[in-house]
């Protein structure tokens, strides 16, 4: 499985932005789909998660009411819509699978994932 994360940038603060993931090569449909950041110098963070059954969102406190996890009809491209972005979102984000079943907050859990993608750089200036 292989997943391919694009749309980072750099914003201003209040800006707008949509963080796409493509996932191809899959040969068993996955439970979860999630989103990570990484800010220099500290642990990968939850983000936000969709489970493949019920189509149910979870998100970390952080980003709560400001950022929308969702995928396209065929569940092969995974969305981060953010919106309000603050200078303390900018991280490198990480979109990821879990071929595990579990609840949501096992899947707040790096470990909880099998397949991760490279990583795009979101900058937001003050």
């Amino acid at each position: 499985v292989q997943l391919q994360a694009s749309g980072g940038g750099l914003v201003q603060a209040g800006d707008s932005l949509r963080l796409s993931c493509v996932i191809s090569g899959r040969t068993f449909n996955p439970y979860a789909m999630a989103w990570f950041r990484q800010a220099l110098g500290q642990e990968r963070e939850f983000v936000a998660v969709i489970t493949w059954y019920g189509m149910d969102t979870t998100y970390g406190d952080s980003v709560k009411g400001r950022f929308t996890i969702s995928t396209d009809n065929a569940k092969s491209t995974v969305f981060l819509l953010m919106n309000s972005l603050k200078p303390e979102d900018t991280a490198v984000y990480y979109c990821a699978e879990s071929q595990r079943a579990g609840d949501f907050y096992y899947y707040t859990s790096r470990s909880a994932y099998d397949y991760w993608g490279q990583g795009t750089q979101v900058t937001v200036s003050s």
